[in-house]
This record gives structure tokens, C-alpha cells and sequence, in this order.
């Protein structure tokens, strides 16, 4: 039996989805972008992959093409985001393999498990307690030594590049309260919520002057036998 969760609180981005490729685009150019798709190489061919807010789906293809899952869960809680995802395939050529779901991590079925998880630009979301939450779910959700691939906002160790950092972040989050109706008002502390659930940073990347973090974590344990 799981624990019964709370679902968490919803940011509201279906005002913005038709604009916030273009909008992320112009501000970080391909980083966001080059940082999710970074560690796609390493998730296991023909393994079941959860993606947990993917937004417009942009990276659906390259997903497909750089490991080679067996299915797909896209879940997003995005209605206009969702449909997005869904034009970018002709119906009959992933119908085999992606599932759209408008929802939560709330909305996983008990006996869903994942050989990967995949957490793009939406943890930051969520004050670090709701975060919590959610990152218990989907570790319920994620096969002993299954991947973890999070993607992420992340200060800078460096003074200099903090001098930017703190303002810009401070200056996104108000623009997404307001657009967006976010819960969150800064940064989790992720790594210290990952180690909560026993996870220790495998391999990570950093994109945009060390403002973006590519993180892979590996569950503990053995794999699981997938009957």
C-alpha cells in the first residue's frame, strides 16, 4: 500500500504555453534545451521512462532517439501544454510508445515503475516541503538502480557569476508567480531533498555559466525484475 499523498499545489501554465518555448529561448538560448537532453544517452534501451512536466514535448523526440524506450508516460499537468505535445507526432507513429496524461505525479497508478524519471525545470517550482512530496512519489515510482535525470535552476559557488545569478532568479520567479500562479518563491535545496531519499549525484553538467544543472542520480539497489 502507498501512503496516501496530498496532490500538490498546480501552476496554472496554460496562459503561457503557446509562448514559453520562444520566451525560454530568448533568454537562454539552447541551454535548457542542450541540458535535458544532455544525459539521454544513458537510460537504458528499452526501458519504461516517466516524464514528469515536459511541457510542449520538445524533447520527446530526442528521448526517443537517444535511448530508445520501450514506452513513454508523458505527464503534464498543462492542458494546452499537453496538446502541444500531442501535434508534434502524427498519432499512429508513437501511439505504440508515448502515453499523453494530463496530470500530477498525484495521478500515477499504483503499479506503474519506471526504469527512469525525468523531472525537467519543475521541482523548482514548488516550495521545498511540496517538492518533498512529489519526489516521494515518483521514488515509489522508479525501479531499484533505475536513473533519475533532473534538470534544474542552480546559484553559482562563484561570487562573480551570483552577482547575475540571484537577481535573474529573483526576476523569474516573480514573472512566474504572476503568469503562473508558481507556489514557490526560490530554489529547493534539491541535493539535500535527494539525500533525504538516499540519492547521491551520480554525474552532472552545467550549462549557461554554471546557472543550469544537469544531475543524474541512480536509485539505490538491484534491479528489479520486470515481470
Amino acid at each position: 500500500m502507498f501512503p496516501q499523498m496530498q496532490p500538490s499545489p498546480t501552476p496554472d501554465f496554460n496562459f503561457i504555453a503557446p509562448v514559453y518555448d520562444a520566451l525560454a529561448q530568448l533568454v537562454y538560448g539552447k541551454a535548457q534545451k542542450q541540458a535535458q537532453a544532455h544525459f539521454l544517452p544513458l537510460i537504458p534501451e528499452g526501458g519504461r521512462v516517466l516524464v514528469l512536466g515536459g511541457g510542449s514535448g520538445w524533447i520527446l523526440p530526442e528521448l526517443l532517439r537517444q535511448s530508445q524506450p520501450s514506452q513513454v508516460l508523458f505527464l503534464e499537468s498543462s492542458a494546452r501544454m499537453l496538446q502541444q505535445a500531442k501535434k508534434r507526432f502524427p498519432q499512429t507513429s508513437v501511439q505504440d510508445k508515448v502515453e499523453f496524461r494530463l496530470g500530477t505525479e498525484a495521478d500515477l497508478r499504483p503499479e506503474e515503475r519506471f526504469q527512469a524519471v525525468l523531472t525537467p525545470f519543475v521541482l523548482d517550482l514548488f516550495p521545498p516541503e511540496t517538492a518533498l512530496t512529489m519526489m516521494q512519489r515518483l521514488d515509489q515510482a522508479l525501479l531499484p538502480a533505475g536513473l533519475w535525470l533532473h534538470t534544474d535552476f542552480r546559484l553559482s559557488i562563484s561570487p562573480t557569476q551570483r552577482l547575475w545569478q540571484k537577481p535573474m532568479l529573483w526576476a523569474m520567479y516573480r514573472f512566474f508567480r504572476a503568469v503562473s500562479d508558481i507556489p514557490a518563491k526560490g530554489l529547493p535545496p534539491f541535493e539535500a531533498l535527494f539525500a533525504k531519499l538516499g540519492y547521491k549525484p551520480w554525474q552532472q553538467a552545467f550549462f549557461f555559466q554554471n546557472f543550469i544543472c544537469a544531475q543524474v542520480y541512480q536509485k539505490p539497489g538491484s534491479p528489479a525484475q520486470d515481470n
